[in-house]
């Protein structure tokens, strides 16, 4: 992780970014955004993780979370590592998707310039954890994450996105991901 970014209290909302390497999208395919969904579960329930805001693009993911338990930093490893092993393993045995060897190629070739993995890197090796301590950066990220489908032009009202936890701020609605909204 970059020395510029770094987590400060955990029980401070901190706004990340996962990055699938090469901005791939694998995340338009609907299998592989419900392992990122079992992940997260996992970590509120047993990790002490808690979730603010959430979004799943098709090659990033953006969350605002804090923890009062554990690490920030941890449970972002463990994060990481489990999807990534689980996305490519999908990936692998997923007869249906027509990239598999064009995304695992891509997927080794940088993962052998990396001496931390084996075969294959799934995600980029930062997350650039931000410290939301004021009310401005808090605000600020949180539309920032929600906007996302809308500036990409996925749908009209952020609120319609399915993968985001934008229903759960702009509506009386629950979304996928048990949120703790700020």
């Amino acid at each position: 992780m970059s020395s510029k970014y770094k987590v400060g209290d955990d029980a401070i909302p901190h706004f990340v970014t996962f990055t699938v390497v090469g901005w791939i999208d694998i995340f338009s395919r609907e299998v592989y955004k419900e392992k990122i969904l079992e992940s997260l579960n996992y970590c509120i329930q047993h990790k002490g993780l808690t979730v603010h805001a959430w979004i799943i693009m098709t090659n990033h993911i953006h969350l605002i979370i804090s923890s009062s338990k554990n690490k920030i930093a941890e449970i972002v490893r463990d994060i990481k590592k489990y999807t990534s092993r689980q996305i490519i393993e999908l990936i692998i045995q997923n007869p249906q998707e027509s990239r598999k060897e064009w995304i695992l190629n891509i997927f080794s070739f940088v993962g052998k310039g990396n001496k931390s993995n084996k075969d294959y890197q799934f995600w980029q090796q930062d997350y650039h954890p931000i410290e939301l301590n004021t009310n401005e950066k808090l605000i600020q990220r949180l539309v920032y994450l929600h906007e996302n489908p809308v500036r990409s032009g996925l749908v009209w009202e952020a609120w319609h996105y399915k993968y985001s936890s934008a229903i759960d701020y702009y509506s009386n609605e629950k979304g996928l991901l048990k949120i703790e909204p700020i």
